[in-house]
C-alpha cells in the first residue's frame, strides 16, 4: 500500500469517525514518507547526522529512530525490511519494537508469529492500546471476532476510546476493511 492510499484513508477515517489524529504522538498516524522509504535501499535508514543511509546495525542510530524507521517501512509495505531494522535495535523488549515486529509478520502472513510479539508486547505493557488493536485486527482476519471484540473492551477500559486504535478497531468490526 502506498502512502497516499494510506494518507488518504487517514484522512476519511478522521472524518468519518469524528477522531482527532494527535501528529506527532506514537503510533496514532501512518508515517509520512522520508528518505528511508524513498531514497534509501534494503533495510537502510536515513541518518539525518550524516544525511546518507545507513545500515539499520548502525550505532550512530538510536532505538527511536530504528523504530520510526522500521515503521515507515512497515506502512509501505516492506514488512521484512522493517523487520531486518527492528532486529537492530538494542532493546528487544521495548513493547514499541515487540508490536512491530507483530505487524510486520501479520502482514507478510505470519499470523502465528505476529500474535506472538503481540502478546510480549502486552506482557510488556497491558495498557499499549495500538498493540490491541493490531491484535484485534488479526483476530479479525482469524474469524475471531468475540477476541476482537475483548481488545476493543479493553482499549476503551484503558482509557483509549477517544484513539484511532479503539476507532480503527471498532470499524473493522463494523466491516470496513482495515488496511492496518
Amino acid at each position: 500500500m502506498t502512502f497516499a492510499k494510506i494518507s488518504g484513508l487517514a484522512a476519511v477515517f478522521a472524518t468519518t469517525a469524528t477522531i482527532a489524529f494527535a501528529a506527532g504522538s506514537d503510533d496514532t498516524t501512518p508515517p509520512k514518507p522520508t528518505a528511508t522509504t524513498t531514497q534509501c535501499t534494503s533495510a537502510q535508514v536515513f541518518d539525518p547526522k550524516t544525511r546518507k543511509c545507513v545500515d539499520a546495525r548502525e550505532s550512530n542510530l538510536s532505538d527511536d529512530q530504528r523504530y520510526e524507521a522500521a515503521r515507515e517501512l512497515a506502512y509501505d509495505g516492506q514488512y521484512e525490511n522493517a523487520l531486518i531494522v527492528l532486529a537492530a535495535a538494542e532493546d528487544q523488549n521495548d513493547p514499541r519494537i515487540l508490536n512491530y515486529k507483530g505487524f510486520a509478520n501479520r502482514k507478510a502472513g505470519r499470523m502465528d508469529v505476529g500474535m506472538s510479539y503481540y502478546r510480549a508486547a502486552l506482557d510488556r505493557n497491558p495498557d499499549y492500546v495500538l498493540v490491541r488493536s493490531y491484535m484485534g485486527q488479526a483476530f479479525i482476519q482469524q474469524g475471531d471476532f468475540d477476541a476482537a471484540e475483548a481488545q476493543l473492551r479493553e482499549i476503551n477500559a484503558r482509557g483509549g476510546r477517544d484513539t484511532w486504535a479503539y476507532a480503527s478497531l471498532k470499524m473493522a468490526l463494523s466491516g470496513t476493511p482495515s488496511t492496518y
